[in-house]
């Protein structure tokens, strides 16, 4: 049985009234090659306080492409809920084990925990582990699910893979609810293509036809599914987090001080100020943006440090020199989840200028660390995290001159900026792993009150007929 390295196999310790953990289990063939790392006892309901009828437990599981550091806080979260059993099924374990990342130009391999405190299993995948429709092939997925007796299923796999018809038509062909949806906060294509519009236009809403619940990650999201006809009581928000306790707790323990004099930074000087860019550097992100509506303030003692790697690195150092800002720019290159929160902590504004981001948890990562945020408008997180502390803030993407009088703004108000440092804190405290699994929790109870309301309805769309044109057109996507 292969072991990830360096990833702890601890399993939490039993709660004395409920399972706030998966309980140990001998590692195990489950079936088809499906390795057991633990399992949870399964119950039928409990009592809940205040109320005379008790609670059902369910027993439910995620089908996720791999393991991903913001996912995993939303699993031991869900895993502790004590209304909850779940089950983690994984079509690969990349992230978890270091694997070439084509973006980042490296091999990669987070260095936080990424599987444990929660049950999960491995998947065989039977695909090359690449981007097209069969690269996530895990037909072991079948027999789990069929066998599994489980209440709910949630789909994180994106329709263009094989695993996710599998999962739909397994959960399908045993009535359970099969829901699942997506981070988008705009049906508007990464790239600029009318074809691409058109097609999500009439294939999304027949897509979405087949959930029980659909899942959105933000108010945009919502707004979004809305637009393609979803009814408001079919769509689940999921709050996007991160692991709210380590981000601020690491962030607590890091020496901004320090960390500044590392970046030939004066820490005793209180009018250097810092801006700080953290994403890959790839074209959507517009990173070259920021770059030049850096040069252009020509803010006194301001530096930027880029937190990321990417193909448009060689440019934007070249670019830099053009400028004639190289000496105020450093480039860290790939930094691993455990040194960013010293990043953050030593910055006093992050800056993503994207003009396609479903989310940004990068957003939740900095405002956690006390690091104000301004975003472009076509930011997902930007209304639900930005606004409500910031809104002027928000400035329009893909316009240079907007994000230098921006960037003017907000730095000739330092008593405000430095105030924010604990007005973004204060926002996380209700964008949690918390929030997430109560939206999880709503969509199962919902998807089991329609079956009760309607038990001669299917739980999902009628006819296969929406699922033969969505995977028809998927390779379009």
């Amino acid at each position: 049985m292969r072991r990830p390295t360096g990833v702890p196999q601890k399993i939490p310790a039993e709660h004395t009234k409920f399972s706030t953990g998966p309980q140990a289990a001998k590692p195990g063939i489950l079936s088809q090659g499906i390795f057991l790392r633990s399992a949870s006892p399964p119950s039928n309901a409990l009592k809940s306080p205040g109320l005379s009828m008790p609670q059902r437990r369910y027993r439910v599981l995620e089908v996720a492409t791999h393991p991903v550091q913001y996912a995993s806080a939303n699993f031991r979260e869900m895993a502790r809920h004590p209304r909850i059993d779940l089950s983690i099924a994984y079509c690969s374990l990349r992230g978890a084990e270091a694997a070439h990342d084509p973006e980042f130009g490296r091999t990669v391999q987070w260095d936080v925990p990424l599987l444990d405190g929660y049950p999960w299993v491995q998947v065989p995948n039977r695909g090359d582990g690449g981007e097209s429709f069969w690269g996530l092939c895990n037909p072991g997925l079948w027999k789990l699910i069929r066998d599994g007796n489980f209440d709910a299923i949630i789909g994180l796999t994106s329709y263009r893979r094989a695993s996710f018809w599998i999962t739909y038509l397994a959960a399908r062909s045993r009535g359970i609810p099969f829901i699942f949806g997506t981070d988008a906060s705009t049906i508007e294509p990464r790239e600029s293509r009318p074809w691409k519009l058109f097609l999500k236009r009439r294939a999304w809403p027949l897509l979405f036809r087949l959930a029980t619940q659909v899942l959105v990650v933000s108010t945009a999201g919502r707004e979004m599914m809305q637009s393609l006809g979803v009814p408001p009581d079919r769509i689940a928000l999921l709050h996007n987090t991160v692991d709210n306790a380590w981000w601020l707790s690491a962030s607590d323990a890091a020496d901004r001080s320090a960390v500044r004099t590392s970046w030939g930074i004066d820490p005793t000087d209180p009018d250097e100020r810092i801006i700080v860019f953290c994403a890959k550097l790839q074209p959507w992100k517009r990173p070259l943006d920021l770059l030049h509506a850096f040069a252009k303030t020509a803010l006194p003692k301001t530096s930027l440090i880029i937190a990321g790697e990417g193909p448009l690195r060689a440019q934007m150092e070249s670019e830099a020199a053009v400028l004639g800002v190289a000496h105020r720019v450093r480039f860290l290159g790939f930094v691993n989840q455990s040194q960013l929160p010293a990043i953050y902590a030593a910055s006093d504004l992050m800056v993503l200028p994207s003009e396609y981001e479903p989310f940004a948890m990068v957003v939740n990562e900095a405002m956690l660390c006390g690091c104000p945020v301004a975003v472009s408008d076509r930011v997902g997180a930007a209304k639900d995290l930005v606004a409500p502390v910031a809104p002027d803030f928000i400035f329009p993407h893909d316009n240079v001159t907007v994000l230098a009088d921006t960037l003017r703004r907000i730095f000739s108000d330092p008593a405000r900026l430095r105030s924010l440092r604990s007005a973004v804190r204060t926002r996380m405290e209700t964008w949690s792993p918390r929030e997430n699994v109560a939206g999880a929790l709503a969509a199962i109870d919902r998807s089991h009150a329609a079956k009760r309301k309607f038990p001669g309805t299917p739980l999902v769309a009628n006819s296969t007929d929406h699922a033969e044109s969505i995977a028809s057109h998927q390779t379009s996507e």
